[in-house]
């Protein structure tokens, strides 16, 4: 990643000229004070739509009290739930739309971080109500923390264990039912609380669920911009890219995922370190890894930030030692303290818990694929099982993921903001390779790397990966990644997506969809005009040939 000097071309179709000429005008210090409201109300209204669409293609309940045998039921049968599933998608196209359009007032210098946030957070209020969109994890999250309350080890046991709480127990998806915990024991202690207040009741039990998670989304807005001010980057950029993403409004917000909570931590624990408070810096990302494992990766990056900001008459070596040994005590404290609060006792049950979500066997993890297109091209002469490729794939990526860590580990031994930058790709590297890869696991790689300059060309890559990662998932929580039309058709609007962010319409097929009566068609204003008015030109009168 690294900076452009050029921003992006700011022409702008005839369906933003509204929002360009509100938006025109200075900012200072990179916080806009004027709004695109059109965009903004664009993913609002296509926010709302998921809202009330996914309560017949959500991740519904299993009996619903309110929609279950009411008048409006309909919706979650047959074609109820086909024009509700369709609105859905429309919904997800807009936010998606409003999300593009708001990328390129941003690249273009148009508005700074302020609109950008305020966008963010209109298009995640009507998705705090929502069912759960594209997936059911929070049901999981109910389940194990109803088990940790009722005093029934979530390490040991799956939710299908507990005789108390159906309506919690019923709505677990069945891989989970009876699979142990995958999550840190802090995250199971913040579960219990919720269930401890919301009983049965799965409904007030999702959205207290998403209220609490959304500290996770405050905390990010509060080190965003300090790390900014660190790792180089521009803090619109960073706060589109992180925060008014699908993959937070959507994913993160709509899901919802605890991965927000462990990424605050993770983002404060790494300013921290930039910050030369390094026993914070250290305390802080183990509390994050009590929420979400995942967050340990960062540990041995900071290490090294530490031992860069120690006195250079040493050498590297000694300053490692003694930066390491004091990290290694701090992460012990933390972990056992926050271990034996949060289970009740130090039980070590939940690190090989860890080892549950590799069950989920599909090609969005890149060794899985690998091991499904050998296996398929054998098949085709003799008949063989799959799991043998798929195991060896596995093993094979693991491997190879150890290298790239151990390597990205040691090319950050100066520190600074190389450390964390290959921290981030060390994340990324984990998310893909290990199994299992799950959308909103590259959010883990992507927040921390928002912070970094950034070319054009690699955040319209991250337009098209974001799609991709929403819509590979059924909004039920069900994967479509075998359903090879709908694939296609992902990957065909992913592809417009990423090059509607470099240039509006790249297809011409809202200019078509508006060319006049007369044969005229509406051509979008480039950057330096009217601010984005539209033009329209009379057609010349044909001449005739002289004889």
């Amino acid at each position: 990643m690294a900076t452009t000097t050029d921003p992006v071309p700011s022409a702008e179709s005839a369906e933003s000229a509204d929002d360009a000429s509100r938006t025109r005008g200075s900012t200072r210090g990179g916080d806009g004070a004027r709004f695109p409201l059109r965009t903004i109300a664009m993913g609002a209204f296509g926010s709302t739509l998921l809202m009330l669409a996914s309560l017949g293609a959500g991740g519904i309940l299993i009996r619903d009290p309110i929609l279950g045998s009411g008048p409006l039921s309909w919706i979650r049968y047959g074609h109820g739930h086909a024009l509700a599933t369709a609105l859905l998608y429309v919904g997800f196209g807009l936010v998606v739309w409003a999300w593009v359009r708001l990328g390129r007032y941003v690249l273009a210098g148009r508005i700074g971080s302020r609109p950008v946030v305020v966008a963010a957070l209109t298009w995640m209020v009507p998705l705090l109500i929502a069912p759960p969109l594209f997936t059911r994890d929070v049901f999981s999250y109910l389940g194990q923390g109803a088990q940790l309350l009722y005093g029934l080890d979530p390490y040991a046991y799956g939710p299908a264990e507990l005789d108390v709480l159906p309506d919690v127990v019923q709505n677990v998806h069945p891989l989970w039912q009876t699979t142990p915990a995958p999550y840190g024991p802090l995250f199971l202690l913040i579960a219990k609380g919720i269930v401890s207040v919301t009983g049965n009741d799965v409904i007030a039990g999702v959205i207290v669920t998403r209220l609490v998670i959304l500290t996770g989304l405050a905390g990010l807005l509060w080190a965003l911009p300090r790390l900014v001010r660190h790792l180089g980057g521009k803090l619109p950029v960073t706060m589109w890219l992180a925060i008014a993403s699908p993959m937070t409004v959507i994913h993160l917000v709509g899901g919802p995922h605890n991965d927000l909570l462990m990424l605050a931590f993770l983002a404060t624990g790494v300013l921290a370190a930039l910050e030369r408070r390094h026993a914070v810096a250290i305390a802080l990302v183990t509390v994050g890894m009590l929420i979400k494992p995942t967050a340990a990766i960062a540990l041995p990056f900071l290490v090294w930030v530490w031992a860069n900001h120690l006195p250079e008459e040493q050498s590297l070596a000694r300053r490692f030692g003694r930066a390491v040994t004091p990290s290694l005590g701090i992460f012990g404290v933390v972990f056992v303290a926050g271990t034996s609060v949060s289970l009740g006792s130090f039980n070590l049950g939940w690190v090989g818990g860890l080892q549950a979500p590799q069950i989920i066997v599909n090609w969005l993890n890149f060794p899985t694929g690998i091991g499904e297109i050998f296996h398929t091209l054998v098949n085709v002469v003799v008949e063989v099982p799959a799991s043998p490729f798929v195991t060896v794939a596995r093993l094979l990526a693991w491997v190879a993921l150890a290298v790239i860590i151990v390597r990205q580990w040691w090319l950050s031994r100066h520190g600074g903001n190389e450390a964390i930058l290959r921290m981030a790709i060390t994340l990324l590297a984990v998310a893909i390779l290990a199994p299992p890869t799950l959308p909103w696991y590259l959010t883990w790689g992507f927040v921390i790397a928002s912070a970094f300059p950034w070319q054009r060309l690699h955040l319209a890559v991250v337009v098209g990966v974001s799609m991709v990662l929403v819509l590979v998932y059924y909004p039920t929580g069900e994967q479509s990644l075998y359903d090879w039309w709908f694939v296609a058709a992902v990957l065909a609007a992913s592809l417009y997506g990423a090059a509607s962010l470099l240039r509006p319409d790249p297809l011409g097929l809202l200019a078509a969809w508006r060319r006049l009566p007369n044969g005229a068609a509406v051509e979008p204003q480039e950057s330096g005009g009217s601010g984005g008015e539209v033009s329209r030109e009379r057609p010349t009168p044909p001449t005739r040939a002289t004889p």
